[in-house]
């Protein structure tokens, strides 16, 4: 098992009312799934995300990730998980505008303590296997949306994660850009990467093995294999 969760609760406070985003979240995911979670805007499952992501903590609730307790990880090595095992593929893409191609996918490598020179040279590869070779010293500002998002996915996986978390990753794409979008995923898929895609598009949701359905803040269906 690679995400467990136990009665995920998610609470904000807007002012003096509480408002629930995630109401008692249980879910399972094995190593090597391809998931989608569904649900209508205002549902609660980009706030689920984050918290799977390690980007966000619950209210209440416990969230395993390798069988170890997030909660009960210090957080230098949250940080170093989040990562090395986490890539993280986002609908408005996150690229930084005032690097080039190469130097956005290499942001994620800043960390290992490679040299330049490996950095680039991995880079280049992951870059190569999305299609995009010959764009590594372009600027985000010069890549149509579909380019972007390749980008954004070769920055995801450039540590080779074991998870893929992507929301809404199609979702300011044409038809043809999100299919081929959706191909990539499906090929990382097939090589053993364990792939969470958050979105409303019952398209994009039939490419996976499995939709979990959330509608406000409960699992309604989906959650087992």
């Amino acid at each position: 098992m690679i995400i467990s969760t136990g009665n995920i609760i998610k609470n904000y406070k807007m002012g003096k009312v509480i408002v629930s985003a995630l109401r008692g979240i249980d879910i399972e995911i094995q190593k090597g799934e391809l998931v989608a979670i569904m649900g209508p805007s205002g549902s609660g499952k980009s706030t689920l995300m984050h918290i799977l992501g390690c980007l966000d903590t619950p209210t209440a609730g416990k969230y395993f990730l390798n069988n170890e307790e997030v909660s009960k990880i210090k957080k230098a090595k949250l940080a170093k998980i989040r990562n090395k095992e986490i890539g993280f593929v986002f609908q408005t893409f996150n690229l930084l505008p005032h690097l080039n191609i190469q130097k956005n996918i290499e942001m994620p490598l800043m960390y290992s303590g490679l040299s330049g020179r490996k950095r680039a040279k991995i880079a280049k590869k992951v870059l190569g296997s999305v299609g995009l070779s010959d764009r590594l010293k372009h600027k985000p500002s010069e890549l149509s949306g579909g380019q972007r998002q390749r980008v954004a996915i070769a920055r995801a996986i450039v540590n080779n994660p074991s998870i893929i978390l992507a929301d809404e990753p199609t979702g300011n794409l044409d038809t043809t850009s999100g299919n081929d979008i959706l191909s990539i995923f499906s090929d990382l898929h097939t090589q053993g990467h364990t792939i969470i895609i958050v979105t409303h598009d019952q398209a994009v949701a039939k490419k996976a093995n499995r939709i979990i359905h959330i509608v406000d803040g409960l699992i309604q269906n989906g959650n087992t294999l």
